[in-house]
This record gives C-alpha cells, sequence and structure tokens, in this order.
C-alpha cells in the first residue's frame, strides 16, 4: 500500500494505528502542517474533540492572533490528555480563522507542526468572519482514534 505515498510523510509502522497517505502526484502538504488523508482502522474507538479556542483557563483571550494559535493548541493538548491520547492519533483536524490571509498560514503550519511532528493529520481550514465569542479569532477540533 505504500505505493504513490511520499517517503518523507508515511507513517505505517506496525504499531501504528494511523497510516498518513500523501500520494507523489498530489501537491505535498507537509510543509504546509497537514496530510492528505489519514486511513483509519475500522475498529478502533473514535473521539470527537469539540472546537478549542485560544482562551486561558480563566476564560481570558488576548488580542493576538498568534496567542490564540498557540493556547488553542495547548488546550487540543490537555483534551487529548484527558483521553489518554497523544497527538499521532489525530486522524483529522478542522480549523476555523476569522478573517483569514496568507500572512497567517505560517503561524498555523508552525503551530501544527510543532504538536504533530511529522505525524500529520488531515486538516481543513475554514476562513470565517466570526466565532462563537467576537474576541476568538481561532478555533480547532479533532478527530482522534483511541485505539
Amino acid at each position: 500500500m505504500t505505493a504513490g505515498i511520499s517517503t518523507a510523510a508515511a507513517a505505517n509502522d506496525s504499531d501504528r494505528k494511523l497510516t498518513i497517505v500523501n500520494p507523489k502526484n498530489l501537491y505535498d502538504p507537509t510543509p504546509n502542517g497537514y496530510s492528505t488523508a489519514v486511513i483509519v482502522r475500522r475498529e478502533g474507538r473514535v473521539a470527537y474533540i469539540s472546537g478549542q479556542g485560544g482562551q486561558d483557563n480563566t476564560g481570558a483571550l488576548s488580542p493576538d492572533f498568534a496567542v490564540q494559535v498557540k493556547q488553542a493548541y495547548a488546550n487540543l493538548r490537555a483534551a487529548l490528555d484527558a483521553l489518554g491520547a497523544k497527538p499521532d492519533q489525530v486522524a483529522k483536524l478542522t480549523v476555523f480563522v476569522v478573517d483569514h490571509d496568507m500572512s497567517k498560514l505560517e503561524i498555523l503550519s508552525s503551530n501544527v507542526k510543532e504538536m504533530f511532528g511529522k505525524t500529520l493529520p488531515a486538516q481543513t481550514l475554514i476562513p470565517v468572519p466570526k466565532l462563537a465569542i467576537d474576541p476568538m479569532l481561532f478555533e480547532v477540533e479533532a478527530v482522534v482514534l483511541l485505539d
């Protein structure tokens, strides 16, 4: 099954629960912090983590986009920890960015790569005019394979 999979992005060790697929005949998304597809075993339990924003543990939000993104990923990590899961068990991320523009991509990519390393989940970025709370600039939700 490794035919057509970029060697740098293949993650098909026998102890892995997810298989990352980045076909060589498609654009390589890994520099931008995501993979084209992720295969999840059918028999595993799946958890869905609600959107995590950039609020700290008091509920405060920085007005700075980069600070919110970093905090949102810290919040996502806390949710994973509560499930007993690790970042390499995340199959899919959906991120919502208020007033998205290309200048925000580096911030997004660097945070994803910092958290996930080379095991980059599939990901969709959705630009939005606003989120649930007016000062929110970023939100990330995840689909996680627990076992």
